[in-house]
């Protein structure tokens, strides 16, 4: 539809490029987030959304996506897109808001000034990012809530959960990431992200083809040696030495084998005996298949 010249097209794709590089990245980041939303089960037909929008790369490529698989008629939920403007100095308030009313975008724009009570609270030389994280995402479920939705949709990208394992890897002793679908403690909201699936580079090579608005984070950006950033770069190394290694251990992220783990939680270590295939035989049931050593 979108590669044809007319004119029922979404506004968010108005200007979009012909050449066949861009709708090549288009198509292959449509199905990506695609197969996310199916894979772990996001729709729930007539729910509604509150697509997380703020202003940078990765919020814009979702809004895109997300609108274009509803307007296709692949995506039967009702989208609202919100952007929480958290007080920060400098922050042009008026961009959003002009944009999505152009675009025809149903939205909400909420004030909070949350900047203030970060910088307040976190003491001078620590990254600001957990608790900023929190209050943002508070604020979030209380507008989903307001509004009728049963998600908020955020637009982490697959090189955001990578970084986020490793960190907990590296500084949190727990292998633990950010899940594409996730049932809030309250138990009332999801929070999803369909753009699990898809490379960062392709969300920076869409938003800048298709010339969106881009609004950095001032926040954090000016805060150096972010765990987040020293992680990057130690990817971004390995991706340099060997190209493809990101989504190789974005894979891994898919397959666990927790026999071959040391947490008794998840396999009963305690319960494994030499006996067990001959009682499962004499007994006529079929003997667990334990994952072969590689």
């Amino acid at each position: 539809m979108l590669d044809d010249d007319h004119d029922d097209i979404h506004p968010l794709f108005h200007g979009a490029p012909a050449t066949t590089e861009f709708r090549k990245l288009r198509k292959r980041i449509v199905r990506e987030v695609r197969e996310a939303i199916e894979t772990y089960g996001m729709i729930e037909r007539g729910a509604r959304w509150l697509v997380c929008l703020s202003g940078g790369k990765d919020s814009y490529t979702l809004l895109a996506v997300l609108h274009e698989l509803q307007w296709r008629g692949l995506l039967p939920v009702d989208l609202l897109a919100c952007n929480l403007d958290q007080g920060q100095p400098g922050f042009p308030a008026t961009v959003l808001p002009e944009f999505l009313q152009r675009m025809g975008v149903p939205h909400r724009i909420d004030y909070r000034d949350t900047y203030s009570i970060v910088t307040d609270k976190v003491p001078a030389g620590r990254t600001y990012c957990a608790l900023c994280s929190r209050l943002r995402r508070g604020n979030l479920y209380r507008i989903a809530r307001e509004e009728g939705c049963s998600a908020v949709v955020l637009g982490h990208h697959r090189d955001d959960i990578l970084e986020t394992f490793f960190m907990n890897l590296f500084h949190g002793g727990r292998l633990a990431t950010m899940p594409p679908k996730l049932l809030n403690e309250e138990g009332d909201l999801f929070v999803y992200r369909p753009l699990a699936f898809v490379a960062e580079a392709d969300c920076e090579k869409f938003a800048r083809a298709m010339a969106y608005p881009i609004i950095p984070c001032d926040l954090c950006g000016s805060q150096d040696g972010l765990q987040r950033q020293q992680v990057k770069q130690i990817l971004d190394g390995w991706e340099a030495r060997s190209p493809g290694r990101r989504q190789v251990m974005f894979r891994a992220l898919m397959n666990t084998r927790p026999s071959h783990l040391l947490d008794p939680s998840i396999f009963d270590f305690v319960g494994l005996s030499r006996d067990l295939a001959s009682q499962k035989a004499d007994s006529g049931e079929k003997p667990p298949q334990l994952p072969r050593r590689d």
